[in-house]
């Protein structure tokens, strides 16, 4: 059986890690996992958030969901933060960004506002996510990619179909 990377998407939401995700599925064969819908499914939360209005995710329980899959490999990752899960887990991270006033616009097209709305957009302006994903994972494993028009999705799909046919070839 050949030996298949594990990939972790992440990012503010908005950046466009499940349009990734989805077409890399697509492309590789590779599962992919959307970590919101997961938990959704699984009821994987231990309470809600009042002030963001929304549940808040077990990690615990994600991990414990996710463990087993984990180690079959070939798996896409797809959520907004990185510091629960293993390092074990992943063979590289990629940290998507968008500029400031397309992301305000995502977040306000799906409804996001007040509090949300600016954290998130705080949030990707000091690059807490990829700070995050830095302290988390060896730095040579995780990568920026922009994401803020079409041409960006096509190039980033091209070069992490490029980067696992290259993970593929070196540990097969």
């Amino acid at each position: 059986m050949e030996r298949r990377p594990n990939i972790l998407l992440t990012g503010t939401p908005g950046v466009g890690k499940t349009t990734l995700g989805k077409e890399l599925a697509g492309r590789t064969g590779f599962t992919y996992i959307n970590v919101g819908e997961l938990a959704k499914e699984g009821n994987l939360y231990e309470g809600y958030d009042e002030e963001y209005s929304c549940p808040i995710l077990d990690e615990d329980r994600v991990v414990d969901e996710l463990d087993d899959k984990m180690s079959e490999g070939g798996i896409i990752v797809d959520y907004h933060g990185c510091d629960f899960f293993p390092e074990r887990w992943f063979h590289i991270v990629f940290v998507l960004r968008t500029d400031n006033s397309i992301l305000y616009d995502r977040l306000e097209n799906r409804s996001y506002s007040g509090k949300k709305l600016e954290d998130n957009i705080q949030c990707e302006i000091f690059q807490t996510i990829y700070e995050e994903a830095m302290e988390s994972y060896q730095e040579e494993i995780v990568h920026q990619l922009p994401s803020n028009i079409p041409e960006d999705l096509e190039r980033n799909l091209d070069q992490i179909v490029q980067w696992i046919e290259r993970w593929m070839k070196d540990n097969n």
